[in-house]
């Protein structure tokens, strides 16, 4: 992407001349997190001397006047009055703590799990969390069609799930070969809910198979400019959900479609901040809403490619201004749900003194704890639901959680993780903040303690949110084989009657509606593997011969920096396959070429790279104003699911939203990670 000019200081100060930028991003960068040090060396080398404004972009006129000493001071009290922090420790915390399943993705943002009660005594503060300072503007139509799209996306999870010979087709052969962490999970999937592994795996599995299944996904997207899709993707547009008018800006108007950038099934994370986040965005937008006014409309134009939005152009059923984010009400409300559904199907349990809870298995040395209390408060206060906090390394001793082998209950032992230190407690749910990524388990694969923990929840009968089967769901292989023609039939067999039991869909739409609306989202997806076609190669040959700018090489890697771009892309293809035509070079690769895919990439997928719009962004980090100047947007889109042992749905919704915003010559996007910010949709 073309890098966008960025004026960063290091205290929350008006911005002034062009001619100071240079000068004040070398000597911030010294101060800021790597990430965010070199982006803003580069600032100072492109930012040159040159009349203009400070900042760049569309909004650069309405963003010299922002009074940002003001905007950024009521920020910053925001977020301390409402818990807008994250937690900072004097330890480092392990490598593996650096995002939730925030998940990387083609410009993703990520996220983290929390500290578990072993790290509670290492001296910590809280600093006011990564923020955009005012709201992204962001079409209402698409929102609403990312907000829709959380119930089918739901469903496909948990069908996905209970499809064990589409997951080991998917992720077994070269895949788990080249990606052992995914074989892993794929053999102790098996190990319990396979049918091929005789009286072992039947008894092993017993419980598991007749447990609740709870998920929160959440489905991020980028809006994506329809001609630069066109020009990046030879998948098939006509399934396209359907580009959207940006706004109102006459001829001059932009058209955008939804895109899918990945399906976190595991440790999706910033609800709770997020939520805060809108609060906070609200407050600043209607308190100051004549100092902000020209600098959302501003934005707003340049997202529609015109002026900003006309009340016309805005659908009946849609919104303006920063949408309420339910997040903080819906997820622990479906975590509830599980929990009732525990007591109904075990009443001895409900009577009993073990009084079950939930437990939340989270990171050790985690800094996004805050964003996981605030669920855990709200799971307290609205339900009167209690949680356990505990790291995958305590789960896998007996001495801290025990699996009763009769039963199949779950027991956090008396002891230190005993709530009030009391006797025992049964688990209803299990609720992973962790365990997303080979360094959640550091004791290796061989039989190693975390590992043990992983088998044991997974054999219990309290609900899991994951499930191995949901967690095997998220990954990146699978989303890819689901971009193939023909693979959502297999999870939505095609009707035209609507739903019988109305169980969701698009606008309670039938089967063939909800397909028609996933595909649409899917960005250009093609496998490395030994299952690529011929469409597959054709998009190596593209990216190895001057089209690396079109695509994302993403492994199977949750948690953000995983990814390749451009040259770094090209590279790794290059070193990977063996190219056979008759120009005997290897830098490039004609249409006549033929392609040997090398073993190793067999865990990597290529992407589509996005082009979502770009509009003027202020960014705060540690509470100071870090930088301003051209950014781009990724939401993020929550659903919550329970559903019994033989896939009837109880509950299906959508659950909340994140935005997340980084300055668009950035590549990653993780929060915690120091690629990106927290923001809110200001739609128009």
């Amino acid at each position: 992407m073309t890098a966008g000019r960025r004026y960063p200081t290091s205290s929350p100060v008006r911005f002034s001349l062009v001619g100071a930028v240079a000068a004040a991003a070398a000597a911030a960068a010294a101060s800021f997190p790597l990430p965010f040090a070199s982006a803003l060396a580069t600032t100072a080398s492109s930012s040159g001397g040159g009349g203009g404004l400070p900042g760049g972009g569309a909004g650069g006129s309405a963003l010299s006047s922002l009074p940002l000493d003001l905007l950024s001071s009521h920020a910053n009290a925001y977020a301390a009055a409402h818990g807008l922090q994250i937690e900072t420790k004097k330890v480092p915390p392990p490598a593996s703590a650096s995002d939730d399943d925030d998940d990387d993705n083609e410009d993703a943002i990520d996220d983290a799990s929390s500290s578990s009660s072993s790290s509670s005594s290492s001296p910590s503060s809280y600093q006011s969390a990564p923020v955009s300072l005012l709201p992204n503007a962001y079409p209402s139509e698409m929102f609403a069609r990312a907000r829709s799209l959380a119930v089918p996306f739901n469903e496909l999870v948990d069908r996905i799930s209970r499809d064990g010979p589409f997951l080991r087709e998917t992720l077994g052969g070269d895949v788990s070969d080249a990606d052992r962490f995914t074989g892993k999970l794929l053999e102790l999937y098996e190990g319990i809910y396979g049918d091929d592994d005789g009286a072992d795996a039947e008894e092993r599995g017993k419980f598991a198979r007749g447990a609740d299944r709870m998920g929160i996904q959440r489905s991020d997207y980028m809006l994506n400019e329809a001609s630069a899709s066109a020009s990046a993707s030879s998948g098939d547009s006509s399934n396209n959900s359907g580009g959207a008018d940006g706004g109102g800006g006459g001829g001059g108007r932009k058209k955008y479609e939804l895109k899918q950038v990945e399906l976190n099934t595991i440790a999706a994370s910033f609800a709770g901040l997020a939520s805060n986040a809108a609060g906070m965005h609200r407050y600043l937008t209607s308190r100051f809403s004549d100092e902000a006014g020209d600098f959302l409309r501003e934005n707003a134009g340049a997202v529609a490619g015109g002026t900003s939005h006309d009340d016309d152009d805005i659908p009946e059923d849609g919104e303006i201004g920063v949408p309420e984010n339910p997040a903080l009400v819906r997820l622990p409300r479906a975590m509830n749900v599980a929990h009732e559904r525990y007591l109904e199907r075990f009443p001895e349990s409900a009577e009993g003194a073990t009084s079950p809870g939930v437990l939340f298995v989270v990171q050790e040395g985690e800094t996004n704890t805050v964003d996981q209390r605030m669920i855990e408060f709200a799971l307290w206060e609205n339900h009167g639901v209690p949680v356990v906090r505990m790291s995958l390394t305590a789960a896998g001793d007996d001495a801290h959680l025990r699996l009763d082998e009769d039963t199949g209950a779950l027991y956090i032992q008396e002891g230190k993780y005993s709530p009030n230190g009391g006797g025992r407690k049964e688990v209803s749910l299990v609720y992973y903040r962790a365990g997303y990524a080979p360094t959640d388990y550091p004791d290796g694969y061989d039989d190693g303690i975390e590992w043990r923990g992983r088998e044991k929840i997974e054999r219990g009968r309290c609900a899991k949110c994951p499930n191995l089967g949901y967690h095997l769901a998220g990954t990146k292989k699978v989303q890819q084989e689901l971009a193939r023609p023909g693979a959502l039939e297999r999870f939505f067999p095609s009707s035209s009657s609507k739903d019988e039991e109305g169980g969701g869909g698009v606008d309670g739409e039938g089967e063939e509606e909800k397909v028609k609306a996933m595909r649409g989202a899917f960005a250009g997806l093609y496998s490395l593997g030994s299952d690529a076609a011929a469409s597959d190669l054709d998009a190596v040959r593209d990216a190895l011969g001057g089209g690396d700018g079109r695509y994302v090489l993403k492994p199977q890697r949750e948690g953000g920096g995983y990814n390749y771009y451009g040259k770094d892309l090209a590279e790794k293809i290059r070193s990977n396959v063996n190219i056979d035509d008759d120009t005997d070079d290897s830098s490039s690769s004609s249409s006549s070429s033929v392609i040997a895919l090398g073993k190793n990439l067999a865990e990597f997928i290529l992407m589509e790279r996005l082009f979502p719009p770009r509009q003027t962004a202020v960014l705060l980090r540690g509470g100071k104003v870090e930088g301003a100047g051209d950014s781009i947007s990724e939401l993020g889109c929550f659903g919550t699911i329970v559903a019994d042992k033989e896939g009837r749905t109880v509950c299906n919704e959508y659950g909340g939203w994140i935005l997340r915003t980084k300055f668009e010559n950035v590549d990653e996007g993780g929060v915690a990670s120091g690629f990106a910010t927290l923001s809110s949709p200001y739609l128009c």
